[in-house]
């Protein structure tokens, strides 16, 4: 080969290679931008006095004093919109039977929207569950909930040839010349004095437990159920797959049924993750019994099982690549076989056995299917280690998944969403950080 080409062919290569280098980072910046901007908004907002007022009666927590002042100072600000509601209530007493039933409907929906915006009024009873108790605990949710106090969506029919088109028409055009006109125009000039919105950093986010099913609160409990089925999938397939590892490396030859292991061992690293989440139910629940139902014991099983064949082939291959001087000098000096693989062989190899379990942590820390039949609840407490044989856990990638898709107010909750991704995305990073500098300081060792 001449050297122009060979030079053209190299060139060529490193270019690819800074092209698809660029095109990961892009990617990268196109999925994660997304995920820690918004989920930075379930730690940084800015918090209306109802959520103020929620954390001093729910977690008591907050300036009691100072709270109570806001509260009095909201209710004054609110105080004309509930005068102006109860003055046409009375003036419906006066109108037609026709009158009352056109704005019977109107009514109605304008009270339900300003409940969800300001909460129940002081007259009324205190609701049962917790979201009805207040109103818009974020400043940038309240927005949404006024624009639907001032606006009613619908839809434009109208030509036949296309689908429904939606448009926003004022709501005070149904009240038009009655003395609820003006509440609109209040309403939105005075939004601010009646929510009080201020700068909240909630760094609690991460250690406070969920409050009706996440509308108020934290994720603590899906964070140590995260933390508790990744490590117990470490304990249980990193001992196993490095023993495995050594075996078929140093205590096997070449034969068939060794290939046949080996080959199943790959088939299993890409058996699809729901199929170990079944296996997992028959076998760790329903036959051996490990625990009455689901548990953590029994999903870090299963995830054990599923990133057991990621170990073995790492480690395999991590052992392989020590230099065979090593061994030979070992023996030489008089050692076991076993005493030079315990002493000289792992050691030199643990920089790439600790690569394959920071891969198997990442996958096991983010696996949905298996633990969806062994060990996730929806909802639950941060459980003991005691617990943690026999009770199961909400966990991160299990909740993102049950809030993104069958949570009843998908849309109220999204800071709850994100903040579950981003906080499992630097649970991951920080697992792997760990591996990394355990991995660096053997490494330095070894050169001495």
């Amino acid at each position: 080969m001449r050297l122009e080409t060979r030079k053209l062919i190299d060139r060529s290569f490193s270019g690819l290679g800074f092209v698809s280098i660029a095109l990961l980072v892009c990617a990268l910046v196109v999925i994660l931008a997304p995920i820690i901007v918004k989920g930075a908004g379930a730690f940084v907002f800015r918090g209306t006095v109802e959520f103020r007022r929620m954390m001093v009666e729910k977690f008591a927590r907050g300036d009691q004093a100072a709270v109570t002042a806001e509260v009095a100072q909201v209710r004054r600000a609110r105080q004309p919109v509930y005068d102006m509601l109860a003055s046409f209530e009375q003036d419906l007493n006066h109108m037609s039977f026709v009158e009352r039933r056109k704005y019977a409907e109107p009514l109605s929906a304008l009270k339900e929207t300003l409940r969800t915006l300001f909460g129940p009024p002081p007259d009324e009873p205190k609701p049962v569950m917790p979201r009805d108790q207040y109103g818009q605990t974020r400043w940038d949710r309240a927005q949404i909930k006024l624009h639907h106090v001032l606006f009613i969506e619908e839809y434009d029919y109208s030509d036949p040839t296309k689908m429904g088109v939606k448009r926003y028409v004022l709501r005070k055009d149904d009240f038009e010349g009655t003395s609820l006109e003006p509440l609109f125009g209040y309403v939105e000039e005075h939004a601010e004095e009646m929510l009080l919105p201020r700068l909240t950093f909630y760094w609690r986010f991460l250690f406070d437990e969920s409050k009706d099913a996440h509308f108020f609160g934290g994720i603590w409990p899906e964070v140590l159920g995260t933390f508790y089925l990744t490590v117990g999938a470490m304990i249980f397939a990193v001992p196993m797959g490095v023993i495995a590892a050594i075996y078929l490396v140093e205590y096997t030859g070449e034969s068939r049924i060794v290939n046949l292991i080996q080959t199943c061992v790959s088939t299993l690293a890409g058996v699809p993750s729901i199929v170990f989440g079944l296996f997992g139910l028959a076998f760790f629940i329903n036959t051996l019994h490990v625990s009455h139902s689901k548990s953590v014991l029994a999903g870090s099983l299963t995830l054990a099982l599923l990133v057991l064949p990621i170990i073995i082939r790492a480690s395999e291959e991590a052992i392989r690549s020590v230099p065979r001087t090593y061994k030979e000098a070992a023996l030489s000096l008089g050692a076991s076989k076993w005493r030079t693989i315990v002493t000289v062989i792992l050691p030199a190899a643990l920089p790439g056995i600790l690569t394959g379990i920071m891969i198997s942590m990442g996958r096991a820390a983010g696996e949905t299917a298996p633990i969806i039949f062994t060990a996730a609840w929806s909802v639950g407490k941060p459980l003991t280690l005691i617990q943690t044989l026999s009770e199961g856990t909400p966990a991160l990638p299990w909740n993102i998944y049950n809030l993104s898709t069958e949570h009843e107010a998908v849309d109220e909750i999204r800071h709850v969403q994100f903040g579950m991704v981003l906080t499992l995305v630097l649970l991951v990073l920080m697992l792997n950080a760990v591996a990394l500098i355990l991995r660096a300081r053997i490494s330095r060792k070894l050169r001495g």
